[in-house]
């Protein structure tokens, strides 16, 4: 056999396997969730159910830690696209020399652990509420939407940067040579160019902050959440109710992809039809200051 064939059929073989790997527990979990046995299971299948299903919606220690995870993410996404849409803008701003030094600090919480993170804010923020008489602020759910935006931050600061640094900054001239303010410019050409950065930067943050667990089982203190709950459930022995659930999240994750993808094409074919009209119209006033000037 040449090396050639050879090639191909270890080619092949990877393939196969590392989507095995990849979509072999979703399948698992995919059938199991539909199957009558009350322990997960693939083979045989001995029927078809959707009890699973509604004993999840039931279940009210999951739907709970369901809301306050959807809560803190959309607390986080607040959070940190702010501060990251800020992070990337000073990046840009700051003189080069010590450009260095701020990456290192603003990305820096991206390599501490999550179990740092977690137990750094409470033990802080305990000594600092207690301190200042702000007792209340000392709230499962406070810590760990200030945990996750921590370093969830400098996720979409990165995203951010990344369109950022593909901005032409003669737009931005040009708009203040001609009697705009800075907060005009942020507001009116910034944002727009920025606005595909910031919808991933949510994104990502709601989906980091969702599915976070190092950091959230510290500062969650003793409230909970779904990863939470689920953690506790898996130590007691995995049911089909947990296969339903990652078949809802999973639905929702691909139509939520589908969504956007068939949103960003279709914004991306109205700004094509908006540079050709605009290219047209120039071609027109161009052609029409030629044929006077001609005569």
């Amino acid at each position: 056999m040449t090396s050639g064939p050879l090639q191909r059929i270890l080619f092949a073989v990877y393939i196969v396997v590392f989507f095995l790997y990849l979509l072999g527990p979703l399948a698992v979990m995919g059938i199991s969730a539909f199957n009558t046995p009350q322990y997960p299971q693939v083979w045989p299948i001995e029927g078809f159910t959707l009890d699973w299903f509604s004993q999840l919606f039931a279940d009210q220690d999951m739907m709970y830690g369901l809301r306050t995870s959807l809560w803190i993410g959309v607390l986080v996404v607040c959070i940190s696209v702010p501060i990251g849409l800020a992070g990337a803008i000073v990046m840009t701003q700051i003189q080069p020399r010590v450009r260095s030094a701020y990456y290192l600090v603003v990305v820096s919480p991206v390599l501490t652990p999550g179990i740092i993170i977690g137990i750094s804010t409470v033990v802080f923020w305990r000594e600092f509420t207690t301190l200042t008489g702000t007792r209340f602020l000392y709230d499962g759910i406070i810590l760990t939407v200030i945990g996750q935006s921590s370093f969830i931050s400098a996720y979409c600061m990165l995203i951010i940067l990344a369109r950022l640094q593909r901005f032409d900054q003669a737009q931005q001239e040009a708009a203040l040579d001609l009697g705009a303010t800075y907060p005009q410019v942020f507001r009116h050409i910034l944002l727009p160019f920025l606005q595909p950065a910031l919808f991933s930067a949510a994104i990502l943050a709601f989906l980091s902050s969702f599915e976070n667990y190092n950091t959230t089982t510290f500062a969650i203190l003793s409230d909970k959440t779904l990863t939470t709950v689920l953690a506790g459930r898996v130590r007691q022995g995995s049911t089909p109710v947990i296969s339903a659930l990652a078949v809802i999240i999973v639905v929702v994750t691909v139509v939520g992809a589908i969504a956007y993808e068939l949103w960003k094409r279709r914004a991306d074919a109205a700004a094509g039809r908006r540079l050709r009209a605009a290219q047209m119209a120039e071609e027109n006033e161009l052609a029409g200051t030629a044929e006077p000037a001609a005569a």
